[in-house]
């Protein structure tokens, strides 16, 4: 089993050493036929001879296999000829050699014929597979273009998706620092709503205080009042002398009373303005604003019959003034009647 592998083995290094000795391709087939023929003991063929060279076309080792057939056809023939050989035997070599010729060339033209078979059936799978590869090539082309496009396409969808998102975050990034900032204000507004609810309650139960106070005197007024009047209508009798006098100090007390009147007046009206600001401020409290409205409304009402009598607080002359008046004003009715 060795020994075909070493034959194998130094006829393809002969033959590449040929390949650079002979760089002609005819020369360097007729090489290899002589190779073959001759160190080898293998007759030559033409589809061997090919597959041994890969060079030229098949046509080029069947000419060439043709020529060495023929020049060694000559070179027998000359030695066949020798005079030394009979002529019987020069006849019968010739007839043998003929022989020989003659199927050698039938068996190298059916291994032509059936060399260009094999090469005419390989090309035409071969152009086959060209064009089964030329067309799969172009549909690789068309899908290659679709998927570069394809590419391209979300490349751009992916920037694009890229900006919206960063353009995203930062408003996502503004409307956050809104919301803080607001949040902040609100808490602000929540702080500055306690301070102004706890002095509107302040203020609200000073006034209350206020009010309960002013009733308390308006009480205590009426009585004494009362008592005053009492008072008068037992000295009515006394006072009848003094009337024109007492008629002229009640007029002039009855002037500063006006005054008076008109500073408390004053004074109300601040203090609505007061009670109004507070309202603005806090219009979620108006409804408790507005009942002590209400409050200082009825208290007003009820301290309107007796607006002439504070000034009786004012000392011991006021209270004689009214008493006076009093008197006199008493006198002048029961002269009516």
């Amino acid at each position: 089993m060795s020994e075909p592998l070493s034959d194998e083995t130094r006829l393809a290094a002969d033959i590449e050493r040929l390949k650079v000795e002979f760089p002609k391709t005819r020369e360097l087939y007729r090489e290899v036929c002589a190779l073959l023929f001759f160190r080898f003991g293998v007759a030559p063929t033409a589809n061997r001879l090919y597959n041994l060279v890969r060079r030229g076309t098949m046509s080029t080792p069947a000419n060439v296999l043709n020529e060495f057939w023929a020049e060694l056809r000559e070179k027998s023939r000359v030695r066949i000829e020798h005079p030394d050989l009979p002529t019987d035997l020069s006849e019968a070599a010739g007839e043998l050699i003929g022989t020989l010729w003659t199927r050698a060339a039938t068996s190298a033209q059916a291994e032509l014929t059936s060399l260009r078979d094999e090469v005419e059936a390989q090309r035409a799978e071969a152009e086959q597979r060209v064009v089964a590869a030329r067309e799969e090539l172009g549909r690789t082309e068309t899908a290659l273009e679709q998927r570069t496009a394809a590419l391209l396409a979300a490349q751009v969808e992916i920037r694009e998706l890229e900006r919206q998102q960063a353009q995203e975050a930062a408003r996502r990034q503004a409307l956050e620092a809104q919301i803080k900032r607001l949040g902040e204000e609100a808490v602000a507004r929540e702080r500055e709503l306690e301070k102004v609810r706890d002095t509107f309650l302040r203020d609200l139960e000073k006034l209350r205080e206020t009010a309960g106070r002013a009733e308390e005197r308006l009480r205590a007024s009426e009585k004494r009042a009362l008592l005053e009047i009492d008072r008068e209508r037992s000295a009515t009798a006394k006072a009848q002398k003094e009337l024109a006098e007492a008629a002229k100090r009640a007029e002039k007390r009855e002037a500063e009373h006006r005054r008076a009147v008109d500073a408390l007046q004053a004074q109300q009206g601040d203090t609505r303005h007061q009670n109004g600001v507070l309202q603005g401020r806090l219009a979620a409290l108006e409804a408790a604003h507005q009942a002590l409205q209400e409050q200082l409304k009825s208290l007003r009402t009820a301290a309107r019959p007796s607006t002439r009598l504070p000034t009786a607080e004012a000392g011991s002359p006021a209270r004689r003034g009214a008493r006076k008046a009093a008197a006199g004003k008493t006198a002048r009715v029961k002269g009516r009647t």
